[in-house]
């Protein structure tokens, strides 16, 4: 008998026409390193007395379908993501291209993901698929990998695999050494680590329905919020948190084979921060930032991505 291994787990995606309706083809294999997606349906307790001690059978409630999904940070998978948190990018070059993602968009696309384990067999697609929150960690060393967040529709399970012919991409990975942090067009020194966390504030549409699913999912109000962790030797951020004055922050990631990956808040605005010193050794400061739109470009952030791919 079969059981199911993590390691034999595999994950398609495609981007929907319309809300809800998986295509039947355009799939494209994804990598992926862990993922929490799934449907469930909790039951309510009978609130009915006159039956004795003993309970009647529970009641069904509404399904939820929502989890994340944690994948590398890579040169060509990553468009994806990107889309699903933005919208369609503005591409141009002729390979390689540059594909700019702009935050502000009033419509994101829904996406269609089926989660499969050969073995059982048992694969799970998750129709109406829209991106909540898309988040990663800056630091020395270790795998880069971003966590997308997911506010699905509902969950189809079947033994076979719906996506038809499933496209691969060439798997070329960010890692931390290749990163860097500018301020205001200048590298940001003594930066021990990073998070960036952007956020589409989604509001799940929940009407009367006899499937129990949600309607949709609509943006709300963006935000792009993110901590910085920087060894305390000059007062240029402690001045410009005091002065209430915003600066860039640029977020990238370049390789020697041409491949990059930009991200740049317009206008990030620092908090004063408490200075401790808690014993002998280096001195440590943490500004938990937060971004708004800026004046030029007038808007929150900018994602870049460079590689071989023509189009997302």
């Amino acid at each position: 008998m079969a059981r199911a291994q993590g390691a034999r787990a595999q994950m398609a995606l495609a981007f929907e026409t319309t809300y809800g309706t998986p295509p039947t083809s355009g799939y494209t294999k994804m990598p992926f390193a862990s993922t929490t997606l799934g449907a469930e349906q909790p039951l309510l307790n009978s609130e009915l007395l006159g039956y004795g001690r003993d309970p009647l059978a529970p009641v069904k409630d509404a399904v939820t379908a929502d989890g994340d999904v944690v994948v590398p940070l890579d040169a060509e998978a990553l468009g994806f993501w990107l889309k699903a948190a933005f919208g369609d990018p503005d591409t141009s070059g002729s390979g390689p291209y540059t594909h700019e993602f702009r935050s502000g968009s009033w419509a994101l696309p829904s996406i269609a993901i089926e989660v499969g384990l050969p073995e059982v067999p048992r694969h799970a697609m998750y129709a109406g698929c829209v991106l909540d929150q898309l988040s990663w960690q800056m630091g020395r060393s270790g795998l880069l990998t971003a966590t997308a967040r997911l506010v699905a529709q509902g969950e189809a399970v079947t033994t076979s695999p719906t996506t038809g012919t499933v496209a691969e991409l060439g798997l070329t990975r960010f890692g931390h050494f290749n990163g860097v942090i500018m301020r205001n067009g200048s590298a940001l020194g003594n930066v021990v680590s990073a998070e960036i966390t952007y956020a589409n504030g989604l509001d799940r549409i929940e009407t009367i329905r006899n499937d129990g699913k949600i309607e949709g999912a609509d943006p709300g109000m963006a935000a792009l919020t993110g901590r910085i962790e920087v060894r305390f030797a000059d007062d240029t951020l402690v001045t410009q948190a005091i002065n209430g004055e915003p600066c860039e922050l640029m977020f990238s990631y370049g390789l020697l084979s041409g491949e990059g990956f930009t991200f740049t808040a317009h206008a990030v605005y620092l908090p004063l921060p408490r200075v401790e010193i808690a014993g002998p050794q280096g001195i440590q400061a943490s500004f938990d930032w937060q971004a708004a739109r800026g004046t030029s470009p007038a808007r929150l952030c900018t994602a870049t991505l460079i590689n071989s791919v023509s189009g997302y």
